[in-house]
């Protein structure tokens, strides 16, 4: 399987590439981002340019890649709703809608939110554009996948890129063992979420829907990384 990453800068991202990287079903990685990742791999290739969506400017051939994993975002905190929906919406979309088109055999998994408003008219601000872009996703003619975790934890050192979350998750790491019992499925953790990733594009995966909540993700991402 021959990857295109984005956002593996990101905390989810870099939980995806480590998996990525280390499953041998996967052949290679190209990882598409406006900053270097500072990692190094037999599999790896990055494409840092300032317009990440520019694939045709990049000289990136969509047909010479199975899946594409989408894990760039940004948080909508005091975000106007123009500027949230050009950086959730239009930029995801400038990069579908072309490997779509050239490649419609391809796995496009988008990395979305529980909460998600699919109905586009709720209050929520980041749910009304994340259900929009989920919807305009499954419109297009490839195999699309919107993954929508809950709570989603960093591990193996994998860090996230925002202040707050950081904090966040230190203050409420020691709470998660209690999350899992009370809650089993709303915590993810970050390499579960790869796992899951590779299992949707991998072929003969009995995959449930193509809205996947976080139980969905916990399952699929539970098998072992598959090493020769």
């Amino acid at each position: 399987m021959n990857v295109i990453l984005f956002g593996a800068t990101g905390m989810i991202g870099r939980g995806v590439l480590r998996e990525c990287l280390r499953d041998d079903s996967v052949e290679s990685v190209l990882a598409v981002g406006r900053t270097p990742l500072g990692v190094s791999h037999p599999k790896l290739r990055e494409r840092v340019q300032a317009d990440p969506s520019d694939l045709a400017g990049a000289g990136v051939d969509p047909a010479a890649y199975d899946a594409c994993f989408f894990c760039l975002g940004v948080s909508s905190v005091g975000m106007k709703e123009d500027d949230y929906w050009r950086v959730t919406h239009d930029l995801t979309l400038t990069v579908a809608r072309p490997l779509a088109a050239a490649n419609p055999g391809m796995t496009f998994v988008y990395v979305s939110g529980e909460g998600t408003d699919s109905t586009e008219r709720g209050r929520s601000m980041w749910a009304r554009v994340k259900g929009k872009t989920e919807n305009d996703l499954l419109e297009l003619p490839f195999r699309a996948y919107m993954f929508r975790p809950g709570i989603v934890q960093p591990v193996r050192g994998v860090p996230s890129k925002t202040r707050l979350y950081r904090v966040l998750y230190a203050v409420t790491a020691p709470l998660v063992p209690l999350l899992r019992r009370v809650a089993p499925n709303l915590v993810i953790t970050s390499d579960t979420l790869g796992r899951a990733m590779i299992a949707v594009a991998t072929p003969g995966t009995a995959v449930p829907a193509h809205v996947l909540r976080p139980a969905d993700i916990n399952r699929l991402g539970a098998a072992p990384t598959r090493r020769n």
